[in-house]
């Protein structure tokens, strides 16, 4: 087999593979076997017709594509193994010259992983984070507490108010006529959420029980139903109920009834300590991604879109994934949010590059500083590992494979490496 790389812009690379003739007819072989049981010449019985006749009746190229298929993958892995590439991307393969008797030859466009210059990364100057926890702070936990311990109280002799929770039907139409997924009856919907399009809630208002409402909206631009996007609607809408929240008092049986204290003020405090412990932590995580977007900033390299491409689909994967442990699908998620897969895509891509970045800086200097991973820390990563997936240590440590756990090993120098330049940072 023989080999040429060709290196293109931005950290691309094409691969001209030629394969002997010897190993293309192992691959001719390989889909005669395969196909032999489907093809039917007379005199034959299915399965037993020689390779000879059938390619004699119906053309040698009869069996050129699952020879092709055959090859590919081996000899494309081979290329790379030998030529110690670095692929993160799929490969787009063009096949050059497949014919019997001949070297089969195809070509692989791939993006390997760029070289990076890194610049300045030691002293980098950031703002300084406030960590001061306020009496607002303090108040304001409290009344998330106060929310989650309220009850709903029947309303009878009012209106619709701001946040009220109502009972409705509903059905809309667009040029007169209702449309598909646009009626519901006795739907659940808090006043102030936002969660139907347009200014739908504020219309309702105002408006009171057993009330008939025309209420008027517009579909947005980008809403998922293709035949709605931007269309004006009318929705015939009746409350049916009126709910408002009573929230508790607070005092120190409220203290008493939603922690472990017996006073407010006690409350008060442990509240005020978490907060503080959240807001170290969130002035930490921001100094680091201020420092890292800085050093990113000055830093060098070439990334080829099939790279990002590539990272965008496994972060749309796993965000589908996500949402599925949560009992939601894709579809559902862009009812809620108004988004479809073209929007989601594009944000995806903007998030991947900047990940890649990240990514690549941080294994450079974690390369610069000659940061290394110890037996301990890989240890305590798997115990981590072990705990979220209620395993024995033991276990998981047979489970993970070599590769896994070089990929764990460069997962804490990352780590490692964002801790240095952050520490090495001037807060101002």
């Amino acid at each position: 087999m023989n080999v040429n790389v060709e290196t293109l812009e931005k950290s691309m690379v094409k691969l001209t593979i030629e394969v002997d003739a010897d190993r293309f007819e192992e691959g001719m072989k390989h889909a005669y076997n395969k196909n032999k049981s489907k093809i039917t010449v007379p005199g034959f019985r299915k399965g037993k017709v020689p390779r000879q006749l059938i390619e004699k009746t119906y053309g040698a190229e009869i069996f050129y594509e699952d020879a092709v298929n055959y090859i590919i993958p081996e000899a494309y892995d081979k290329a790379i193994e030998e030529n110690k590439l670095e692929v993160v991307s799929r490969p787009e393969v063009d096949v050059q010259q497949v014919e019997k008797g001949k070297s089969m030859i195809f070509t692989a466009e791939v993006a390997v992983k760029p070289e990076v210059t890194l610049g300045e990364y030691k002293n980098i100057e950031v703002e300084k984070s406030n960590i001061e926890v306020t009496d607002e702070d303090i108040t304001g936990e409290i009344e998330k507490v106060r929310d989650k311990n309220s009850r709903l109280v029947d309303v009878t002799d009012r209106a619709v108010q701001d946040n009220d929770q109502v009972m409705i039907d509903f059905e809309g139409f667009v040029d007169g006529e209702a449309f598909e997924g646009g009626k519901a009856e006795n739907y659940s919907l808090t006043i102030g959420s936002h969660s139907f399009i347009d200014t739908f809630e504020e219309q309702l208002i105002g408006k009171t029980i057993g009330e008939d409402i025309e209420v008027n909206v517009t579909f947005p631009e980008d809403y998922q139903q293709e035949d709605l996007q931007g269309k004006e609607a009318l929705f015939k809408v009746k409350v049916n109920e009126i709910k408002f929240k009573e929230l508790p008092e607070v005092d120190d049986e409220f203290a008493k009834d939603v922690s472990e204290f017996d006073t407010l003020d006690e409350y008060k405090e442990d509240i005020k300590a978490k907060l503080l412990e959240q807001k170290e932590n969130t002035a930490k995580s921001k100094k680091q991604e201020d420092v890292l977007e800085k050093v990113i900033e000055t830093a060098t390299m070439e990334i080829a879109d099939p790279m990002i491409d590539l990272q965008a689909e496994n972060m749309t994967n796993d965000f589908a994934t996500r949402l599925q442990y949560q009992g939601l699908s894709l579809e559902q998620y862009f009812g809620f949010t108004g988004q479809n897969m073209a929007t989601l895509k594009e944000t995806m891509k903007t998030d991947a590059e900047k990940r890649i970045k990240s990514r690549l800086v941080l294994e450079a200097i974690a390369k610069a500083e000659n940061i290394e991973v110890s037996e301990d820390e890989l240890k305590e990563e798997l115990q981590k590992m072990a705990e979220a997936y209620n395993m024995e240590y033991d276990k998981i440590a047979e489970t993970i494979g070599e590769e896994e756990k070089e990929s764990i090993q460069d997962d804490i120098k990352n780590r490692k490496a964002l801790d240095f330049i952050a520490e090495q940072a001037k807060e101002v």
